[in-house]
């Protein structure tokens, strides 16, 4: 039977403050948090003991290291009575799936600071369908100030000593994503679950393109208090602890937008991790781990980073991954030419696919959705194979390998052996991720995972029109969209993409508008179009990012 909320006007107030509670906020249903492991006896230090009413049932309430347990109180009764059995059914949560706690109060209109005390009110993280987290409480009732007190306290404790779990957030917003939706999403769905959390934030609104990477990149991470504003991108960070193999961080960076303005911040944060190593940035063989963590909130057209990370395209569910301090690794790219860095990112598009962004970019002033479309049709009516020649180094599984490589050795082995393909090709896709977006609920690379030391190859040779627009259209449908003659797929770590037209992927004489600039040839990398005119050589680099998100267990504190 699920909890019930009273409907009494009730806040929560914490340290003399009042805060209201989230009016979506829902119960949370007693069916999930039992199960055969949570009935089982648990040999665990217990914290606390004491009487609550839950929902309408007084109920003997135990707080442990790992758990919150909560039975009702019976008259006594027959042995063997079934009801009485079912009544009587322990029920738990994981302290790890809270994220605040509040001291509940009845205010009238007449008390601002204060009011009559119901209890305390837990803020809780839970699992829904389709990899979505959603936001619930649960009730303590009891009036005894002293009692709540005492818990309270203990619950404030438990809490602080969850070390993935961010105390102060840098929010980079991009206000022009996605009809210009970003800063309402923010502001109604992001910001009260943050503030809830008790988490300190500091919002610098993304003026132009390019913003985020000079703000991270030139700028001194001196020390930053969310609570007051200073310089404009002024952060501190230290390193708490190490946990499970990863370097806890403070505070974190969030991005507020679409695929660009994420990919934009990634670059920004793994560039000033190389400068602060004392590395050339211009010319990087084995770049060093970001030093921040990066949290991303969809608010774009796509939205294909974060739809990866997280398995949903979800602003709460994004929004909790952050605030439960969830981490996952992931791997990452290097693009560069004539051994000049160009830029990080997770995934890139040669051919139809960076003809169609470069088409894209110059009808900025439609909506996301009218622009692309527009784009496809306009990139298939002028549908054009590249003469490339294509070498790439296939992944080598070997754990010695992946280990020397995970620690970033610069020289390949000497049994690697690169391979070379040539031809003329519609497209060609390099993704370090699944690459998971509306058009392809299952992922543009679906069987690449988001840290597994890879990358997914795959080329469309040149074919007709009709079958080429059957191989697009199979992305959206569950049947295999690789099963084509013309389409072929590698697993690799390295790739060089080579064009051997004498111009550029387009003639400035062919269009109504140059979409690429002269002898340069277009490429759609995590949504942000970039020219290049001459070889592009991408190579991964296992696990260089920390980002929010995914499903990571989290650790109890001891």
């Amino acid at each position: 039977m699920p909890w019930r909320r009273r409907r009494n006007r009730v806040s929560a107030l914490e340290g003399g403050r009042e805060e209201e509670a989230p009016l979506e906020v829902a119960a949370v249903p007693s069916a999930l948090l039992t199960s055969p492991q949570q009935t089982e006896a648990v040999a665990e230090r217990i914290l606390l003991r004491g009487i609550f009413e839950i929902g309408r049932d007084s109920c003997d309430v135990v707080l442990s290291e790992r758990a919150l347990r909560w039975r009702p109180i019976q008259p006594e009764r027959p042995a063997g009575d079934s009801k009485y059995d079912l009544l009587c059914k322990e029920e738990f949560i994981e302290l790890k799936d809270i994220f605040s706690v509040k001291l509940k109060r009845r205010c009238s209109v007449k008390q601002q600071r204060s009011g009559t005390l119901l209890g305390i009110t837990l803020f809780i993280c839970l699992k829904k369908e389709q990899n979505k987290l959603k936001n619930s409480t649960l009730d303590l009732i009891n009036l005894s100030e002293d009692h709540c007190d005492v818990w309270f306290r203990q619950f404030k404790k438990i809490l602080a000593g969850f070390p993935n779990r961010p105390k102060s957030l840098k929010i980079l917003l991009n206000p022009q994503s996605h009809k210009k939706e970003a800063t309402q999403v923010y502001y109604e769905k992001v910001e009260p679950l943050l503030k809830l959390a008790g988490i300190k934030t500091d919002v610098t609104i993304m003026e132009y393109e390019g913003h985020a990477l000079s703000l991270l990149k030139e700028c001194e991470l001196q020390g930053f208090d969310g609570g007051h504003r200073k310089p404009l991108f002024a952060i501190h960070w230290s390193v708490q602890r190490l946990f499970t193999g990863m370097q806890t961080l403070e505070p974190s960076v969030v991005c507020v937008g679409g695929d660009g303005s994420a990919s934009e911040v990634a670059h920004a944060l793994l560039l000033r991790a190389q400068k602060n190593a004392g590395m050339e940035t211009d010319r990087i063989l084995t770049p060093v781990r970001a030093q921040l963590p990066l949290g991303l909130i969809p608010a774009g057209s796509t939205n294909v980073l974060a739809h990866s990370l997280h398995g949903v395209p979800h602003v709460i569910t994004a929004t909790l991954h952050i605030i439960m301090g969830h981490v996952q690794l992931v791997d990452v790219c290097t693009f560069s030419t004539a051994g000049k860095l160009l830029r990080f990112g997770f995934s890139a598009m040669f051919g139809f696919g960076g003809r169609t962004l470069a088409l894209a970019e110059k009808y900025r002033w439609m909506s996301p959705n009218q622009r692309r479309d527009f784009a496809v049709v306009k990139a298939l009516a002028k549908l054009k194979a590249e003469d490339c020649e294509i070498s790439f180094l296939p992944f080598n599984s070997s754990d010695d390998v992946q280990e020397r490589r995970a620690q970033g050795s610069p020289k390949s082995d000497c049994n690697d052996q690169w391979q070379m393909i040539q031809g003329q090709f519609l497209n060609v896709s390099i993704m370090a991720i699944p690459c998971l977006c509306s058009v392809a609920p299952r992922g543009l690379a679906p069987n690449t995972r988001l840290n597994n030391g890879s990358m997914a190859l795959i080329i469309a040779r040149n074919t007709s029109r009709p079958e080429f627009i059957k191989h697009l259209k199979r992305y959206a449908s569950v049947k295999n969209q690789f099963n084509f003659p013309f389409v072929e797929t590698y697993t690799v770590e390295e790739v060089k993409v080579h064009p051997r037209n004498n111009t550029g992927g387009y003639n400035p004489e062919e269009e109504e508008e140059e979409t690429a600039s002269e002898n340069c040839f277009p490429w759609n990398v995590d949504g942000d179009l970039m020219e290049v005119a001459s070889e592009v050589h991408i190579r991964l680099h296992p696990r260089l990012i920390s980002l929010y998100g995914g499903s990571m267990e989290e650790m109890i504190p001891k």
